[in-house]
């Protein structure tokens, strides 16, 4: 016959726990090195040593000098009851090697390490397995103990993470309620959003990055910089709306004055005076934004180029009709140098007045830069004739001969006087009168000189 019809064993049952005597003591022993599974194993030996199986079936471990039951295996050998208990013990033994490691290794929290520890302590009381499980209690004691350093130092350093990083998102707190602090009509918008960004960057980065704050802390500190970031965000557009209203009637204003420029264009070159008028008005009329600036301004400036482009149209025919107008007075300057050799100055007048009449019978001039350019030339040989008349005059000026003739016979009867005076110190041998009355003789000479004496 088949052996899937064959009866199997039926799993093995825990029983009820067997009250046991109190135990002795236990003494406490060190941490015991990481294990494996393999090195921990209870062998069949050590299970007899700690476990029993009754005859119905029940299986017991020893735990100091009592016995207690953990769970019934009816349908099995003793040894293989006593080898599934002792897996069991085995579990929990592979168990606290891994924590024995870790806690050795380094690396692992503290915290969760005693955490783990105490949950396998709760596991091997009273645990449904065979094996030395006093001894193994003992073992997790005495990590929980050596971990409980440790731990305290995890907690302070947690505490003082905690502290510093409740500083550090009080320090953003500060700083947002310092800008809303400001006078918001007066920042720089650009440069105040910016910083408010960076503040809210850095409190969620904090808030990702940093330790868990408490619950009550952390709601404070945000509701404090929530509200300083809505009093900055509510000037914000209290400012922007108002600009926009400001920008609206701007643009507006621009629009108007675009329509009346555009308007001159059938007028050309006489709607200049009229362009650069709106042009002051456009100047006043203040900022439409940006964009809205420039596209408003294309518009104007083309209306204003059209009239500028006619003026430029004219200025070339006009450029081109003074041509020869040109020509004529740069011919008039050649004849104009004659002027300046002509020593008899009523003849240099009479052929300067001739050529001047002539000069504005040839007309104006365009450019005008060329026009003034050439009058310049001619008032310069104006000039010059100008001055030789001038000097001429007070030469030969009746009233002025008549004052140097008077001058001159006072300087004659001085020096008369003088010579008479010279001639007596000769004669007396005064040296001093001799000296004096020569100086004095020299100067008047030199100034009847001058007189034309």
């Amino acid at each position: 016959m088949s052996d899937d019809n064959a009866a199997k064993p039926t799993p093995p049952v825990p029983g009820p726990p067997v009250p046991a005597p109190p135990r002795k003591p236990m003494p406490v022993v060190a941490p015991a090195p990481a294990v494996t599974p393999a090195a921990t194993s209870v062998t069949s030996s050590d299970a007899a040593e700690w476990g029993r199986v009754t005859e119905d079936g029940t299986v017991e471990v020893r735990e100091g000098e009592s016995w207690r039951a953990v769970g019934q295996y009816p349908d099995g050998t003793a040894e293989e009851a006593l080898a599934y208990y002792a897996r069991k013990y085995d579990d929990l033994a592979v168990k606290l090697g891994t924590l024995e490691t870790r806690a050795q290794g380094g690396g692992a929290s503290a915290s969760d390490l005693t955490k783990q520890a105490r949950h396998l302590l709760g596991e091997a009381t009273d645990a449904a397995a065979v094996g030395d499980l006093a001894g193994l209690r003992t073992r997790i004691e005495t990590l929980i103990s050596s971990l409980s350093e440790a731990t305290a130092k995890e907690a302070a350093a947690a505490k003082e993470a905690l502290d510093a990083a409740i500083a550090e998102r009080t320090v953003i707190v500060e700083k947002a309620e310092a800008i809303a602090a400001r006078d918001l009509a007066k920042v720089q918008w650009k440069q105040v959003t910016a910083e408010m960004t960076e503040l809210f960057d850095a409190w969620q980065a904090h808030q990702q990055d940093g330790p868990r704050l408490p619950k009550g802390t952390a709601q404070q500190l945000w509701k404090r910089f929530r509200t300083a970031r809505s009093t900055v965000d509510k000037a914000r557009r209290a400012f922007f709306s108002e600009l926009d209203d400001v920008h609206r009637v701007a643009r507006d204003a621009k629009s108007r004055l675009i329509e009346r420029a555009e308007a001159l264009a059938p007028r050309g070159v006489d709607g200049i005076p009229a362009y650069r008028a709106l042009l002051d008005e456009w100047k006043a009329s203040g900022r439409a934004g940006r964009k809205a600036d420039d596209a408003l301004w294309a518009k104007f400036k083309a209306a204003g180029d059209a009239l500028y482009a006619a003026r430029a149209e004219q200025a070339a025919a006009e450029e081109a009709d003074s041509a020869p107008k040109i020509e004529a007075r740069e011919a008039l300057l050649g004849e104009a140098k004659a002027v300046a050799d002509e020593s008899d100055l009523k003849r240099a007048r009479a052929l300067l007045t001739r050529i001047q009449r002539q000069w504005d019978e040839v007309g104006r001039i365009f450019p005008r830069e060329k026009e003034r350019a050439l009058d310049d030339r001619m008032r310069s040989i104006e000039q010059a004739l100008k001055a030789r008349e001038e000097v001429d005059w007070k030469k030969n000026n009746p009233e002025t001969k008549a004052r140097a003739n008077d001058m001159s016979a006072q300087l004659l009867e001085a020096i008369e006087k003088l010579e008479k005076e010279l001639a007596d110190a000769e004669a007396s041998g005064d040296k001093r009168a001799i000296k004096d009355a020569t100086e004095a003789l020299s100067a008047r000479r030199a100034w009847l000189s001058a007189l034309g004496g």
